[in-house]
């Protein structure tokens, strides 16, 4: 299983569309924050905008995905002249439409939702996102420009089972920024595309509980220490150390879930033959004790 497959699986994120925007002129719509367990996320299928973040402005175009891991509220605000309008909101069956309120055509075109994890695992995988984290597709693309095909024509339809899709759409939108290959230094799983650093990736999810040292990791990608951590450190933004921790604790998560698992034996899959370091780990990653964490789920 290839490395987003296997965080994906972890994760479990779902998607929901809540908006589509078409929107013309100075524009202006503004998004509550999300939950503790939701992101938000937005796709910019034709036009530009302005994503305003606290503390932070981000242009956006056409090609380009947002996703906002602490979805604090934001406003999204659409370029040109004269004074700046409020968006006008109609409720629809699978997600509600802002427009402009005017008769202009409208030039942009986004579709807006937010991502709820399945797991705690999916917490700690936004977590180690950045914040926000923009990708810019190439709106030409083959699979890009398919993805924004199909999610128009749902939405022109808005017929039995556009929720669905819609939604289905969007994690594959969510696999797709994941995989990106050209974004050094902003997270470990945007490396794939570099085959030693993946091979090195790719080796701690398959076996979390491995002795993973520096100096094995290294041998695997086929390159020196000194080589392999100077790589990894500018490939994915984060030390090795941090790497595997992040991976081990996802795993646990996940395994945590499973009741006939023992912490002790959870711990021990995971690379911990102390429980002790393992909980304290555990709870430096996520805030919870292991035993607390099951208890939370139940």
């Amino acid at each position: 299983m290839d490395t987003i497959t296997r965080l994906i699986e972890l994760a479990r994120p779902a998607a929901t569309v809540d908006k589509r925007c078409l929107l013309a002129g100075t524009t202006e719509m503004k998004i509550a924050p999300y939950g503790d367990t939701e992101a938000a996320f937005h796709f910019v299928l034709a036009g530009e905008c302005t994503l305003e973040l606290p503390g932070r402005t981000v242009q956006l175009k056409a090609g380009d995905a947002v996703l906002l891991a602490s979805s604090p509220s934001h406003t999204i605000r659409t370029p040109g002249a004269g004074r700046v309008r409020p968006s006008v909101e109609t409720p629809g069956t699978a997600f509600d439409t802002i427009r402009s309120p005017s008769d202009e055509e409208p030039v942009t075109d986004i579709f807006c939702g937010h991502y709820t994890v399945g797991s705690r695992s999916g917490g700690l995988l936004f977590r180690s996102l950045p914040d926000p984290l923009v990708v810019s597709f190439d709106p030409d693309d083959e699979a890009v420009r398919t993805l924004s095909t199909l999610m128009r024509a749902e939405a022109l339809t808005e017929g039995p089972g556009t929720a669905a899709i819609l939604n289905a759409l969007s994690c594959a939108l969510f696999a797709m920024m994941l995989r990106r290959g050209d974004l050094p230094g902003v997270a470990p799983w945007t490396a794939v595309t570099d085959s030693r650093i993946a091979a090195g990736i790719d080796a701690v999810l398959q076996d979390p509980g491995a002795d993973w040292t520096v100096e094995r990791l290294a041998e695997v990608a086929a390159m020196s220490r000194a080589t392999f951590v100077r790589h990894f450190g500018r490939h994915t933004g984060t030390t090795v150390a941090g790497f595997v921790t992040t991976v081990r604790m996802m795993v646990a998560a996940d395994l945590l879930t499973d009741r006939d698992l023992t912490v002790a034996v959870v711990a021990d899959r995971v690379g911990y033959h102390s429980e002790s370091a393992f909980t304290k780990a555990f709870r430096d990653a996520t805030g919870q004790t292991p035993g607390r964490f099951r208890r939370d789920i139940s």
